[in-house]
């Protein structure tokens, strides 16, 4: 199992992989840098007409990231130090897609003014007081889901939500991600249909890991000068669907 965790890990850069690792712990940390613009998803709006903002700090940015109250069936933790990487530790063959490498990587991409990070663990429906060695294996393939605010002064929101709309179409046939002294093959990123915030994206993103697909699921959105990116994975090498309860109760508790 840790043989596969560690190629898993590579799939989606080491921040993903500590994040899968740690599925069962809690801790805590802040992370970002880079930029990009242009045109991907069909809940994507326009963004030069809002008005410039003043970035939340890091403790109104904890008021705010989801907490376990708000996510009945799934175990929220605040993410260790262990799962988190600075932007310049993840890097790019192609510099338009290094928006997605992050949002990727548990980090909040661009220059956020703070960050904060959680990830929630799909708590698989069991009966009885004892798993059974398949409900075992089921709450170690449950999606895992990166939840990272980054609040940015200006028109820093809008900016970095720009780059990602540019990484999701000129990065549709895939790139290779650099980061934990290992080369990832990202094969595809096709874009989903997302409604949350102002404005929103959502991609399949397919890695190739050994040969085989490794499909995870990436979400961004953007509430005035709030960012918030999700990335699911699962052991089980498939995440089938978006996070939507992660999303909408994020979503709700940024207004």
């Amino acid at each position: 199992m840790r043989t596969f965790t560690r190629s898993t890990a590579v799939a989606v850069t080491a921040a993903s992989l500590a994040l899968l690792v740690s599925a069962c712990g809690s801790g805590d940390k802040d992370a970002g840098k880079d930029s990009g613009k242009d045109s991907a998803s069909p809940s994507a709006s326009a963004t030069s007409s809002a008005p410039a903002a003043k970035a939340l700090s890091a403790a109104e940015l904890e008021k705010l990231i989801v907490e376990q109250a708000d996510l009945p069936g799934h175990q929220v933790q605040k993410a260790k130090p262990a799962d988190l990487v600075t932007s310049d530790a993840v890097s790019t063959d192609k510099a338009s897609c290094k928006p997605l490498a992050d949002a990727m990587s548990f980090i909040a991409t661009g220059n956020p003014a703070a960050s904060a990070h959680r990830k929630a663990i799909e708590v698989p429906k069991t009966e009885g007081a004892t798993a059974s060695p398949q409900d075992a294996l089921g709450a170690l393939s449950a999606p895992v889901t990166s939840v990272t605010l980054g609040s940015y002064d200006g028109q820093g929101a809008q900016e970095v939500f720009a780059s990602l709309k540019t990484a999701g179409t000129d990065c549709a046939g895939g790139f290779t991600l650099l980061g934990g002294g290992e080369k990832t093959k990202i094969t595809k990123v096709a874009p989903e249909t997302v409604s949350a915030g102002e404005e929103s994206l959502a991609w399949t993103v397919t890695t190739d890991v050994d040969g085989d697909p490794f499909v995870t699921k990436l979400v961004v959105f953007r509430k005035g000068s709030t960012l918030a990116s999700f990335s699911t994975l699962s052991l089980g090498g498939t995440v089938k669907a978006l996070p939507k309860a992660v999303i909408d109760a994020q979503a709700a508790k940024l207004g």
